[in-house]
Formats: structure tokens, C-alpha cells, sequence
């Protein structure tokens, strides 16, 4: 049987699966595939909403590797996305240790919700919530300072604590997410395991470094890939959280991408950049990939 005649037979035989995943074949390349393909055309010109778009080469990539503001945000990128790639790894990987040390169920289950409820809002939601948290005016931290006496911090506006606050804020929102993918992978281990460690007098501390953190190495590959591939596409949580004064400190390149192309029309510029981006985030996520063996 030829090879064209056998994928004939199978195309027949699972045409209604190969139906049931056509709007999601559609999806992404309509809403996927076409705009990278139309952002890499014009990353090449000088486009113009109306009439027709200057070809420019190379220029627009010149201009961005020129441009000392694009390595002030590449440098605020890695130094953010970097910090969340680690962060909302392994502290939540050890905050799911400790919380199946907890005996009552009822307690576990409400910790598990209460860690896991930030991730349901928006950023909208929670970046006004931690500006009003952290307002020099009525905030909460600010008023339990001044109960003690202490002056009121304008957190917001200090390039010290920017930073710090953007990427606390970020495993505040992430770790419950990231915590229940642990605490469902350490469900899946075989009892069997604990059983027989308990047996040879293993204490808990014992059955968690020998059993319990090996079995989520796998996990740990694939959020520490989930967490490479958004590393440097960074945005929802700056532009709520980003004002002009700190600025320097935590502009991001997807923020740069976004000033660029919609507040002032330069489109070529932007998709230069976002191409940039694109290429990057696929080299580190290979390379993560390969280093971690990460297998599917």
C-alpha cells in the first residue's frame, strides 16, 4: 500500500477529529501566522496608513540596535522577566512541599484557594489594588508605618523599590497558578513510594528531598519553559504599574513596542522590534529546552 493511499484511508477514518480541530488550524493561522508574516513585511518598510510603504531594508533594525532607549528597556526586560522566570518556579515549587505536609484537608484546600484567587484577576485589578496598597495617602502599608511613628515611603515613585515591588507583585498574581500544577503533579506520585520510605524510617524531610522534589523535576522543565517563552513579552502589569518619574527602571520592550506603534505611528520601528522579540524568546526557549532535556 502506498504511502499517499494509506494517509487517505486515515484521513477518512478520523475526518471528524480533523474536522473538530480545523477552527483551532484557523485560529492560529489567521490570527497567528498571518501577523507575524505581515509584521516581518513590514518591519522592512516605512508604513504608511495611507498610500504606499516605503521599502527601507535593513534600516529599521539599524535603528532599533542604534538607539541607546531600546538597551535601556532590553536591559529592564532581562533583569524582570529573568527574575519571574526563577521566582514563579521554585517558591511555588516549595510552597506546594509545605502545603502537603498539611494533615486537614479543609485547611489545606483553603490555603490552596486563597494562593490561588490572585491569579483570577486581571491586571487591571491587581495593579490598582497594590496602588492603593502601597499609596503614601491611606495605603495599608503606609498607615501601619505611621501607627509606629514612621514616615510614609512613596513606593511607587522610588527607583529602589520599583523593581522589587513589580516582581513581587508578579509572584503574588503567578504562584497560585504555578503551585497547583506542583500539587497535582505530587498527587500523581505512587503512595507505594512513602510507604516503603516510612517503613525504613525516612523522616518527612527525607521523603521529600529523595521522592518527593524528584518527581517534580518534570514539572519544574516545563514551567521553567512556560516561564522562558513570556519572559520578554512582559507588558499587562507595566502599563498599569509604570509612571513617568520610575519609568527608566521597569520600560519593557513589549511597553516600547506598544509606544512605538500605536501612540506614535511607527510601525516599521515596532515590528522590527517585535520580530526581535520573536526570534529571541524561540532561540532562549530552545536552548532552555535542550539544556533541561526536556522531553514531551
Amino acid at each position: 500500500m502506498s504511502y499517499p493511499t494509506a494517509l487517505s484511508r486515515q484521513f477518512r477514518r478520523s475526518r471528524l477529529l480533523y474536522l473538530m480541530i480545523l477552527p483551532a488550524i484557523l485560529y492560529f493561522i489567521l490570527l497567528s501566522f498571518v501577523p507575524v508574516a505581515d509584521g516581518f513585511k513590514m518591519s522592512f518598510q516605512k508604513f504608511r496608513f495611507v498610500g504606499a510603504s516605503e521599502f527601507v531594508g535593513w534600516a529599521n533594525y539599524l535603528s532599533m540596535l542604534k538607539t541607546p532607549g531600546f538597551w535601556r528597556v532590553f536591559k529592564n526586560t532581562l533583569i524582570l522577566g529573568m527574575s519571574n522566570v526563577f521566582l514563579t518556579a521554585f517558591i511555588p515549587m516549595f510552597v506546594a512541599l509545605s502545603l502537603n505536609e498539611v494533615g486537614r484537608v479543609g485547611v489545606k484546600r483553603s490555603l490552596q484557594s486563597i494562593l490561588y484567587l490572585p491569579h483570577i484577576f486581571s491586571w487591571v485589578v491587581v495593579g490598582g489594588l497594590w496602588i492603593f496598597i502601597l499609596s503614601p495617602n491611606g495605603g495599608l502599608i503606609n498607615s501601619i508605618r505611621n501607627v509606629f511613628g514612621a514616615d510614609s515611603i512613596f513606593y511607587l515613585v522610588s527607583e529602589k523599590h520599583i523593581r522589587p515591588i513589580i516582581i513581587g507583585v508578579n509572584l503574588w498574581k503567578q504562584a497560585g497558578y504555578v503551585c497547583i500544577l506542583f500539587l497535582a503533579s505530587i498527587a500523581g506520585i505512587n503512595p507505594e513510594l512513602y510507604e516503603a520510605a516510612t517503613i525504613d524510617g525516612a523522616n518527612g524531610w527525607q521523603r521529600a528531598r529523595f521522592i518527593t522534589i524528584p518527581e517534580l523535576v518534570r514539572t519544574l522543565k516545563v514551567v521553567l519553559l512556560l516561564n522562558v517563552m513570556g519572559a520578554l513579552r512582559i507588558f499587562d502589569q507595566i502599563y498599569v504599574m509604570r509612571n513617568e518619574v520610575v519609568a527608566p527602571k521597569v520600560d519593557v520592550l513589549m511597553y516600547y513596542v506598544y509606544v512605538h506603534g500605536l501612540e506614535k505611528f511607527n510601525i516599521g520601528y515596532a515590528s522590527a522590534i517585535s520580530l526581535f522579540i520573536f526570534f529571541i524568546t524561540l532561540i532562549v526557549t530552545l536552548l532552555v529546552k535542550r539544556v533541561s532535556r526536556y522531553e514531551v
